[in-house]
């Protein structure tokens, strides 16, 4: 059986950085990234995305983004720098290798592929938890003339049916895909409850101060950050870069939850029936762990980790869970300082102390985004 030092399951930004940091650090390791390209999963978000955070805030470890730092990048932008920044460094990345079961082998893990088994003494979890999406049981009770579609599989208003649209969630992306609907001319409903917003006032000085609260308020390691954590991961983020009065601006009306079916057509908590042509649910993903055969979960099916370090289970660890450590975790750019937390850990389980990086390593770490 193939055996490796470390395993990275996952190709995205979590996994790359930390591919990245362990290759400073000289520990070989192999990353398992599930698609046929890399980037997979930023190509396969709705068309007109663009991330929450300017470019001076997207880079990796190493490698500034290449765009003007005030601009918000498109999702294949992202794509692309990511395989750009694989190439680059020349990544150990294996593609199409997905990973459908971790379980303990002999002082170490297994691992199950579609291609066969591997063994690994150390393992970080970078697939994200969620892959499921989620929808609410009685969405199957809607009228079969009504398009669903849940924001996993939206990509563009051209494939909306003609006539009003449903959007449920009021998230980021129900926001973005109400705003969509309603300026491709229909009729657009977003349904649930408010997030919140982050102020316009965080946004001064080209975003520093939204960065500076992302990465050292918002975090662990302070009060408020460890009252908000339960919050943001209950119930999603505040929305950002956007607020739901130029949501409302747009067109768009606003209604309570939806928590029905009646007729065929959706009701809200008020009562009242929503007779609408297509219903877009951006209600999120279920976390779905059930590929992880290690017992590491806690009461509510959640993997117990501190900052990112399975305390029970020497060698593993996950990075890329929203608000890890903070609430920039799950941002682009703030995936650095978790990766880099990590990498050192690994080294000194690998009695390769992080002193070994070199001095012009050292340096392109601390001077990237």
């Amino acid at each position: 059986m193939e055996r490796v030092p470390v395993a990275i399951i996952g190709g995205g930004q979590a996994g790359l950085a930390t591919s990245y940091l362990l290759r400073q650090r000289g520990i070989d390791h192999l990353v398992l990234e599930a698609g046929a390209r890399i980037g997979a999963s930023w190509r396969n978000r709705w068309d007109s995305l663009r991330l929450f955070t300017p470019a001076r805030y997207d880079g990796l470890p190493g490698m500034r983004f290449p765009a003007p730092a005030n601009s918000f990048p498109t999702k294949d932008e992202m794509a692309d720098y990511l395989e750009s920044y694989a190439a680059n460094f020349s990544l150990p990345v294996r593609l199409g290798a997905s990973v459908t079961s971790i379980s303990h082998a002999t002082q170490s893990f297994r691992l199950d592929t579609g291609d066969g088994s591997l063994e690994a003494d150390q393992v970080v979890i970078a697939s994200g938890p969620y892959r499921k999406p989620r929808v609410p049981p009685f969405a199957r009770e809607l009228d079969r003339s009504i398009t669903q579609l849940h924001a996993g599989e939206y990509r563009n208003p051209q494939q909306l049916s003609r006539g009003s649209v449903l959007v449920v969630g009021a998230g980021n992306s129900g926001a973005e895909i109400a705003i969509e609907a309603a300026q491709a001319g229909h009729a657009t409903f977003l349904a649930g409850r408010a997030t919140g917003q982050v102020p316009p006032a965080a946004y001064a000085l080209n975003g520093r101060i939204f960065w500076f609260v992302a990465n050292r308020v918002l975090s662990v390691n302070t009060p408020i950050g460890r009252k908000a954590r339960p919050q943001v991961l209950a119930h999603g983020g505040p929305l950002i870069r956007l607020s739901m009065d130029e949501v409302i601006r747009a067109g768009v009306t606003r209604t309570p939850r939806v928590v029905d079916v009646k007729a065929g057509a959706p009701v809200d908590e008020e009562g009242r029936t929503l007779e609408v042509q297509n219903v877009v649910w951006c209600t999120g993903f279920s976390p779905d762990f059930s590929w992880i055969h290690l017992p590491i979960f806690d009461a509510k099916g959640q993997p117990t980790h501190d900052r990112g370090v399975v305390g029970g289970q020497p060698g593993l660890y996950f990075i890329g869970l929203p608000f890890l450590t903070k609430l920039a975790s799950a941002f682009v750019g703030g995936v650095a300082g978790d990766a880099k937390r990590l990498a050192d850990v690994i080294a000194s389980a690998t009695g390769q102390s992080s002193r070994a990086v070199s001095s012009a390593s050292r340096r392109a770490v601390l001077e990237s985004p």
